[in-house]
């Protein structure tokens, strides 16, 4: 497996050419233009905890690349549990002791609109795959990935629900979706076609 490219290293200019010249994926499309932004969702469960971190880091991984205008981060729930909820303040803490500010976030469900509006959408494990699999139009299922499938350092497809643990927990998130934010932007940087995982993300 690749190594990700480090975000810091690559110039808005030179980030922006690869992805204007990118050939199409086979999985998703990973062109991306400032009037056609790539367009990433984050979710999970209920949109407090790992996925709006998932959206937080991106965002920064994104921001540090000058990619602010090519590739845009969402996030949603797949319940209705939290809409209009701050992430958890667990959550948030833990965060911003990496330099994640999360707290402007607000918790919103997964819409149908969003399997065409979004290019990659990435759950966090199993249930939230299954769940949205089952409202995702046939021609859009591509699109639902696993996103610790793209980590480079950590060989899972999960990243864990930290809701009902303690502070390992959240660290063990902010771990997980690090390098696999890293993975995700190096494939859209790339336009390669070759990494994307299929539905179902990693096995073992």
């Amino acid at each position: 497996m690749s190594q990700p490219i480090p975000a810091a290293n690559v110039s808005s200019t030179e980030a922006a050419a690869r992805m204007g010249n990118a050939p199409q994926g086979a999985a998703t499309r990973t062109q991306a233009t400032v009037d056609q932004p790539y367009r990433i969702l984050m979710v999970c469960l209920g949109n407090i905890c790992r996925s709006p971190t998932a959206q937080g880091v991106m965002e920064q991984q994104v921001a540090e690349a000058g990619l602010q205008q090519q590739v845009q981060v969402d996030s949603a729930g797949t319940g209705d549990y939290h809409i209009g909820h701050a992430p958890d303040h667990r959550a948030q803490a833990h965060a911003l002791k990496r330099g994640y500010d999360i707290s402007a976030q607000r918790a919103r469900q997964l819409a149908d609109a969003d399997f065409e509006d979004f290019d990659l959408i990435l759950v966090m494990d199993a249930a939230n795959e299954r769940d949205v699999l089952a409202r995702c139009p046939e021609q859009y299922r591509h699109k639902v990935q696993r996103l610790a499938g793209y980590g480079r350092q950590h060989q899972t497809d999960t990243v864990p629900d930290p809701y009902f643990g303690g502070a390992e927990g959240f660290e063990q998130v902010l771990d997980l979706v690090e390098d696999a934010c890293a993975g995700v932007l190096a494939e859209v940087l790339q336009g390669a076609d070759s990494k994307m995982p299929p539905t179902g993300g990693m096995e073992g």
